[in-house]
């Protein structure tokens, strides 16, 4: 039994919802190895999983905050109105090239976040307590609302 007033033990009820459904990877950036001197490309290497939910992502044991939202892609000759569209694309390509599906959606730049440290009275990334009760926020800035009604709101759409 877990406690529903704890940031914990609002995640674990989450999971606990959350079982059966479709999770999505996580990634972070890796320098590729050299072969004979010459350098690899850098990619995108899974390293865990996770449901995401929201601003959340919410893994077995811990919890992050969202980053960048991509979909692998395979690497190909493109132009591109923008700058900002061309760097979009090589951050897929990396994905592809690190192991992740064609078309496949995945996370980079997430944060992981200490929900034991909140229990604790600390904040940690988007996390806090508020007058005794869990919050989170969309972002380190942003206002807080009361995790519990969060998870609802964001189970509820499932």
């Amino acid at each position: 039994m877990t406690d529903a007033s704890t940031t914990t033990g609002l995640l674990q009820a989450a999971r606990e919802r959350l079982a059966g459904s479709p999770r999505e990877r996580l990634g972070e950036w890796t320098q590729g190895r050299r072969i004979l001197g010459i350098g690899r490309a850098p990619r995108i290497v899974p390293v865990t999983e996770a449901w995401h939910v929201g601003t959340l992502l919410i893994g077995d044991d811990r919890v992050f905050a969202t980053g960048e939202v991509l979909r692998a892609r395979q690497d190909a000759i493109r132009g591109y109105t923008a700058e900002a569209q061309r760097a979009r694309f090589e951050r897929a390509g990396a994905a592809f090239r690190g192991g992740f599906a064609e078309g496949e959606v995945l996370h980079v730049g997430w944060t992981e976040m200490d929900a034991a440290a909140v229990d604790r009275g600390e904040r940690s990334g988007i996390l806090s307590l508020v007058n005794g009760a869990p919050h989170v926020a969309w972002s380190t800035t942003g206002p807080a609302r009361p995790l519990a009604a969060y998870l609802d709101d964001m189970l509820s759409l499932r």
